[in-house]
């Protein structure tokens, strides 16, 4: 008798330890988790991308809900009322920072010409196949094309369409460097924007009005190229910023996202997202693996106020991490 009531009260006593080292546990799994995430949207409210591992994460921002939510329910589990109200507070951060950054607003004078855009990154030119049966099946005017090598891809696309986009201006070189503006309108070449990689410039005739095209592809923001990325992009803020006045087509894989801040300081200068104004703030356009369902929308079409946009599409290409992006625009006369 008295050794199984010794036996029951040890049973009693072990089982309030372990529930309290399982709590303490919850509660130091739940800070680590808030720590974490609560970096990366201290940096987003900041307006600063800070340092590895922070930009690599916040062109995931939406998706840090989720740990933010396994923070919450730890928190309450753990008993901690203080982690689950920092939890509730980085969980309305996140959700507010989830919104579409700026406001869509539309040109005001009368359209004059309309034409299809096309942006895709090839990898390295192993899909450019499968760009080919995308431009013949879509009949874009104007394609922007990242990671054109110089034998699988420029030299393909020049040939296969040299009857239908006689126009072209490309930075030349092997692998990820190459690029190129294939368009159906007259091209005056311009100096482009100087990258790390290769960012063709030209200033196309659209039915008698100017329109300045770019291509973007600045270097990805990998821990040791942060900087390079960052100089990339500062770059096509100038481009950006250097003519106001000028209808102007930005577009290509920008490897940054609208929770990146020097990505938020191009369209501060008054570019606008195409996929924005077409509904499609926060489509994911790479991995492909693992879109639509979730990734980064780091593929962009950004247009001066002169555009409207009438629809934007994001396509599925074998062969390639990136989704291309296919832009049906407006050009509008300004008053």
């Amino acid at each position: 008798m008295d050794t199984a009531t010794a036996g029951t009260t040890t049973a009693e006593s072990g089982g309030p330890r372990r529930s309290g080292t399982e709590r303490r546990g919850a509660a130091w799994t739940a800070g680590l988790l808030l720590a974490g995430v609560g970096t990366v949207v201290g940096c987003r409210a900041a307006d600063t991308d800070g340092i590895t591992p922070v930009p690599q994460l916040l062109a995931f921002l939406p998706w840090l809900l989720l740990p933010t939510g396994a923070a919450l329910l730890l928190a309450l589990l753990a008993r901690r009322r203080t982690g689950a109200v920092a939890a509730v507070v980085v969980l309305g951060l996140l959700a507010w920072y989830t919104e579409p950054y700026g406001k869509a607003r539309g040109p005001v004078g009368a359209p004059v010409a309309s034409f299809r855009v096309l942006t895709s990154n090839v990898e390295f030119g192993r899909a450019t196949g499968a760009l080919a049966d995308a431009v013949r099946r879509e009949e874009p005017d104007v394609v922007f094309v990242e990671e054109c090598d110089v034998r699988r891809c420029e030299a393909v696309l020049r040939r296969e369409f040299a009857g239908t986009h006689p126009y072209l201006q490309a930075v030349t070189a092997s692998g990820s460097a190459g690029s190129l503006v294939l368009s159906r309108f007259p091209l005056t070449g311009t100096a482009g924007v100087p990258g790390t990689m290769g960012m063709p410039g030209a200033v196309a005739d659209v039915h008698g009005h100017r329109v300045r095209l770019q291509l973007a592809h600045p270097m990805p923001p990998l821990p040791s190229q942060l900087g390079l990325w960052r100089h990339d992009l500062g770059s096509l803020h100038d481009f950006a910023a250097a003519d106001p006045a000028a209808p102007t087509v930005l577009a290509g894989d920008f490897n940054a996202s609208q929770d990146h801040a020097a990505f938020r300081r191009i369209l501060d200068t008054g570019l606008q997202d195409a996929a924005l104004l077409a509904g499609h703030p926060r489509t994911p356009s790479w991995p492909t693996r693992t879109t639509p369902l979730i990734g980064a929308q780091i593929d962009h079409v950004l247009l001066s106020r002169d555009f409207s946009v009438a629809r934007a599409r994001f396509l599925d290409l074998p062969d390639t991490d990136h989704r291309a992006l296919l832009v049906d625009v407006v050009l509008h006369r300004r008053r």
